[in-house]
């Protein structure tokens, strides 16, 4: 009797973990068709290809999008060089200089 309650318990473990991804995939679905209108053809090939390459900057930069869409920071298609220049603008790290003072 233990046995089939453990069986159930694991059963609805697992369909709630994949109800959570389905529900985190619907949600990229509809973030990725906000950026498909947001972006020229070339830029969202190339958004597509920093998901393949780094899919941690590629859900910031989808989610930056989806904020700036929210926000009518946005009026017209970026173009590609324009997504560039977001890209540049979200991966640039300010330059650190090390100051050495000598006693």
């Amino acid at each position: 009797m233990a046995n089939a309650e453990e069986g159930t318990d694991e059963n609805e473990r697992l369909q709630k973990i994949l109800a959570k991804r389905y529900r985190e995939l619907q949600i990229e679905e509809q973030k990725k068709a906000v950026a498909r209108q947001l972006l020229e053809p070339a830029a969202y090939e190339r958004l597509m290809n920093i998901r393949v390459a780094n899919y941690e900057l590629y859900k910031q930069l989808l989610d930056l999008l989806v904020a700036m869409a929210q926000n009518n920071k946005i009026g017209r298609k970026l173009s590609e060089e324009e997504f560039k220049q977001l890209l540049v603008r979200l991966t640039s790290k300010p330059e650190t200089t090390i100051h050495i003072q000598h006693k």
